[in-house]
């Protein structure tokens, strides 16, 4: 090994994040040993089709699968599926897996994710014996795929992304679907505008949204089903719960390892561990720093994974190494509209609204500024308008350049009043 250029590269973790890194190091010329550990027994598969077309049957396992060909098929790099990493001697440059096998590493990144939260069991039930699921993993899904097939109805506990995009795809498939978000509306972290034309379209596709609506838990019921209680005092009776309320990183096993942990592996602006040289963190677990705002940050979504998994194979294959800096970036699909958002909003923004009129149909688009300039931008539908924002908001650009450049994709941009809805407020409790 020399200091540039490790012969022996480990990767923990066999989701999108591990698997590009592991295939990034290829690409970018790296010919020593390279290894892949995944917890799960299944091949690496794409996580975000697990809410949508793997479980609305559109794609199956195959179709979603991030490696070609099957478990003996040569990947480029050595597998070892179904064993979870247990503890990591950085002193020794060691991981140690469940069986007990030791895999000793030059450099070892890190990726092993995060996990969904899940509710309170009720006394004296175990969670597991309740028509509760989550979606995060292939098995869980397939499950859950074939209980929604029967059309029964669902309750989704939780207005993030899982959830909502869960909820849209319980609805598609004709279960009788409610979407209960704790939050003023679903993706309220991306603001109550996004929100509540969200909660507007959900409803137009017969999803029952309850703004406001705390779980206080679940209970068994005799026939197999589930009653959720809000804490309001109102009942809803389930054939299936999805729970999408939030995941926590997969730190546990590096509690001992002398790592800095706070939400997740902390790491500088490339990724890179401090203090434990060789080590770097990419994907969901990372948490970075950020250079733009001066603090720490981590991100659950699949542009940044790849985008970190890049940047490690090349520092680590030619020493080159680049400060994560990227344009923040996250997608969604729900009820067949592609919801994309650019940069990062503060509640203090200023916000703008509009119906973007094209030749394909009308479109919505949410700009949030401060000091005249570009905060982030949230489109509906419309990837070219998306498009537009993102690279305006790398430039720094002023709105209302913005605002011309987005008028001139359309035929009119007009002015959306979104502070007269009462759609959120007639869905509280």
């Amino acid at each position: 090994m020399t200091a540039e250029r490790p012969e022996r590269v480990l990767v923990v973790g066999s989701s999108v994040a591990g698997v590009r890194t592991a295939q990034a190091l290829r690409a970018e010329g790296h010919t020593g040993e390279l290894t892949l550990v995944g917890a799960e027994p299944h091949l690496p598969y794409d996580k975000p089709p697990l809410s949508k077309e793997f479980l609305a049957g559109t794609r199956g396992a195959e179709d979603i699968r991030l490696l070609p060909g099957g478990p003996e098929a040569d990947h480029g790099f050595t597998l070892r599926l179904g064993r979870a990493a247990v503890a990591l001697d950085v002193e020794r440059r060691r991981v140690r897996l469940a069986d007990g096998e030791l895999l000793g590493y030059d450099a070892l990144v890190l990726a092993t994710g995060v996990r969904p939260r899940t509710l309170p069991a009720p006394v004296g039930k175990p969670v597991t014996e309740l028509p509760c699921f989550t979606v995060r993993e292939l098995s869980e899904s397939a499950e859950l795929a074939a209980r929604l097939a029967k059309k029964e109805p669902v309750v989704v506990v939780g207005g993030g992304f899982i959830g909502a995009e869960a909820a849209a795809t319980a609805a598609a498939l004709g279960c009788p679907t409610t979407l209960a978000e704790s939050g003023p509306a679903p993706f309220a972290a991306l603001g109550p505008e996004v929100g509540a034309l969200l909660a507007g379209l959900h409803a137009d596709h017969g999803v029952e949204v309850l703004a406001g609506a705390r779980v206080n838990r679940v209970e068994p019921l005799t026939d197999g089903w589930a009653l959720v209680r809000l804490d309001d005092g109102r009942r809803l009776e389930a054939a299936t719960v999805i729970v999408g309320i939030g995941c926590v990183p997969n730190t546990e096993w590096l509690e001992s390892s002398g790592l800095g942990l706070n939400d997740g592996v902390v790491t500088d602006e490339y990724c890179a561990v401090p203090g434990a040289d060789g080590v770097w963190a990419v994907g969901d677990v990372s948490r970075w720093y950020d250079r733009r705002t001066g603090g720490h940050r981590r991100v659950e979504h699949w542009t940044s994974a790849t985008e970190q998994a890049a940047l490690v194979a090349r520092a680590l294959v030619t020493g080159e190494r680049r400060p994560f800096d990227p344009v923040p970036y996250l997608w969604s699909d729900q009820h067949g509209v592609k919801l994309q958002m650019v940069g990062r909003r503060s509640a203090d923004d200023h916000v703008q609204a509009f119906t973007a009129t094209t030749p394909t149909g009308d479109r919505k688009v949410v700009l949030y500024s401060r000091d005249g300039r570009l905060t982030a931008a949230v489109t509906f539908g419309w990837p070219r308008g998306c498009m537009t924002a993102r690279q305006a908001w790398a430039k720094g650009a002023d709105i209302a350049d913005v605002t011309a450049r987005l008028a001139g994709l359309t035929t009119a941009l007009t002015p959306l009043d979104l502070s007269s809805s009462t759609y959120l407020e007639g869905n509280r409790a």
